[in-house]
């Protein structure tokens, strides 16, 4: 058995109790925000601070689910975070994998990826292309202006040229093209990777809603963020129409929580599939090679 000194129990225990009191600073907002999305009008008008529902109620829930612009947006932001994830990922792979392998003018190439990542053209001269361009009002407008992330494409690059070079060299010599090689060859091989940067875009596009208020006129189109933007923040009531079957609508903070529940839901869902790949591929791209 290996020996421990005083000192080093010392130093679990203080690290232990450091990380028990960090995950409870993050918990409790969803515990407070889970207690108060179920509980009923007079237990919320009573108590100030609720960390359990003395009397569970579902009226919140059944509120917001009844809404057809609630579940329209979810459903709009669910097709930007998969279609958009999707997309940034073909485009960030093959980009990566090009620049990973030598060819002429292949510094200039990394220069130019490397400026937009240090310079941004800015809010302004970003709306008038999508304007120019007829997104606006386009759930695509909120996909293609971001379909790269230089940040995200370096890495992947670094890792792809850490993937040895005799597999692609047998795979050549076998007659495969280089589609082939990179399908067959480097796409499986980089499954930790995708998993990590494939999180990270469809965490960015399920949160975005700033481009959501830029581009998007029509709240019919507008996704989950912008919605709870205009329902917790603005206080807008007209943001959730009246349902039928309701005499009178629960108390405004219940159908806050509720939706930020149900908003935060799909993420943790989500991140429990891509966990066992997470940890590896986020340094893979980062180790020299």
């Amino acid at each position: 058995m290996l020996y421990r000194s005083a000192s080093d129990r010392l130093l679990d225990t203080v690290n232990i109790v450091l990380l028990v009191w960090i995950a409870g600073m993050m918990f409790f907002p969803f515990l407070y925000i889970f207690s108060v999305s179920f509980s009923s009008m007079r237990d919320y008008l009573e108590h100030d601070f609720l960390l359990w529902p003395k009397t569970w109620v579902t009226d919140a829930y059944q509120y917001i689910l009844g809404n057809n612009r609630f579940v329209r947006s979810v459903f709009v932001s669910l097709f930007i975070a998969a279609a958009g994830t999707l997309l940034n990922l073909l485009f960030t792979t093959t980009m990566a994998y090009g620049l990973s392998r030598p060819f002429f003018g292949q510094r200039t190439m990394i220069f130019m990826v490397l400026f937009t990542f240090l310079f941004s053209p800015g809010i302004i001269p970003t709306y008038l292309i999508v304007k120019e361009t007829g997104l606006i009002d386009s759930l695509w407008s909120l996909i293609i202006p971001v379909l790269i992330s230089p940040w995200n494409m370096i890495v992947m690059r670094q890792f792809f040229r850490n993937i040895p070079e005799e597999l692609t060299e047998a795979a050549t010599m076998d007659g495969a093209n280089p589609i082939t090689v990179f399908t067959r060859v480097i796409l499986p091989l980089s499954k930790p990777a995708l998993a990590t940067f494939g999180l990270f875009y469809a965490v960015a596009h399920w949160n975005s809603y700033f481009s959501g208020l830029l581009y998007i006129n029509n709240p019919s189109n507008w996704p989950i963020q912008v919605l709870l933007r205009q329902i917790v923040i603005v206080n807008d009531n007209t943001a959730l129409l009246e349902q039928q079957g309701f005499v009178e609508a629960p108390p405004a903070e219940t159908i806050q929580m509720a939706a930020i529940l149900l908003a935060t839901v799909p993420i943790l869902v989500v991140y429990p599939f891509l966990q066992k790949h997470f940890a590896k591929g986020v340094m893979l791209g980062s180790v020299k090679g």
